[in-house]
C-alpha cells in the first residue's frame, strides 16, 4: 500500500499553515487530498507547490491538472517529450536521455503502443495515462495531482492510483492528489488530512480519520461507512425532505 498518504478536504480558501510543510513530504509518501466539490482545491496545490522546496518547482515537481489538455495535431510521444522541456534549455533541444525519460515514462504507463498516436484521437482514460506519462517524463520528486481520476469510469480509476502507488511504492516519487472520491481515496491512502474550512479537522490513518462523525461535519451528509478486505468504503444515505 501506498505510505503517508493523506485525504483532505477544503472549502473556497486555502488553509493558512498548511501541514505538509510541517511533515515534509519526502520519497516514498504519497498523499491524496479530498475537498469537495468547486472550492479550493488547486489553492490548496499552489500552497504545497510553493512550500516544497522553493526555486526548485519547475523541476522537482511535476503536476497533472484536472482537465486534460488536449494537444490538438500533436502524437503522444511528442506531447510526452513536452515534460522534459525544464531540462531542455533555451533552445529546448531533446538529448538521448530526453529520449529514455520519454520511453520509460510511456513504458511506466502502459501507453508505449500508442506513441505514435495523435493524442486527440484517444480516448478520455488514454489521455489521463498521457498526462501522468508527460508529468513522469520530467522525472519529479513530487507529483502533484488535481481529480486525477475525474471523468475516468471506475476501471480506469482504479488502474490510475494503482499506477500511482507502484510508483510510490517503489520509490520514485512522492504524490499529493485531491481526490473527491472517498472511495478511492480510502483504497489507495493510509495517512489522511482532513480539512474543513480550510482548516485542519483531522490527521491520521484513514480508520480515524475517514469516520461518519467526521465525514458528516466535513461534507454535511450522512454516509455509511463500511469495510470490505481491510479497506473502507462510503454510500451517501437517501435524506428524507419535508
Amino acid at each position: 500500500m501506498v505510505r503517508g498518504a493523506s485525504s483532505a478536504s477544503t472549502t473556497e480558501r486555502a488553509p493558512s499553515a498548511f501541514p505538509l510543510q510541517a511533515e515534509r513530504v519526502s520519497a516514498g509518501y504519497a498523499v491524496s487530498k479530498h475537498p469537495p466539490p468547486a472550492t479550493g482545491a488547486l489553492a490548496v496545490l499552489r500552497e504545497v507547490s510553493f512550500t516544497l522546496r522553493p526555486g526548485e518547482l519547475v523541476v522537482v515537481i511535476g503536476v497533472v491538472s484536472q482537465a486534460s489538455e488536449v494537444a490538438v495535431g500533436f502524437r503522444v510521444e511528442q506531447v510526452v517529450m513536452m515534460g522534459r522541456s525544464p531540462h531542455q534549455g533555451g533552445l529546448q533541444l531533446a538529448s538521448a536521455d530526453d529520449a529514455t525519460a520519454v520511453k520509460e515514462a510511456m513504458e511506466r504507463t502502459g501507453i508505449l503502443d500508442l506513441a505514435r498516436r495523435v493524442v486527440s484521437e484517444l480516448s478520455g482514460g488514454e489521455q489521463k495515462m498521457v498526462a501522468l506519462a508527460r508529468a513522469l517524463a520530467q522525472r519529479p520528486d513530487v507529483l502533484l495531482l488535481d481529480e486525477p481520476s475525474a471523468h475516468l469510469d471506475p476501471r480506469h480509476g482504479v488502474m490510475f492510483f494503482e499506477l500511482l502507488a507502484a510508483e510510490v511504492r517503489q520509490g520514485r516519487l512522492s504524490c499529493v492528489a485531491v481526490a473527491h472520491d472517498l472511495n478511492l481515496a480510502a483504497a489507495f491512502a493510509d495517512r489522511v488530512v482532513l480539512l474543513h474550512e480550510g482548516r485542519v479537522r483531522s490527521v491520521g490513518p484513514v480508520d480515524e480519520v475517514m469516520t461518519s462523525e467526521n465525514l458528516r461535519e466535513v461534507f454535511g451528509a450522512e454516509l455509511y461507512v463500511g469495510s470490505s478486505n481491510g479497506s473502507r468504503y462510503f454510500v451517501p444515505r437517501r435524506q428524507t425532505f419535508p
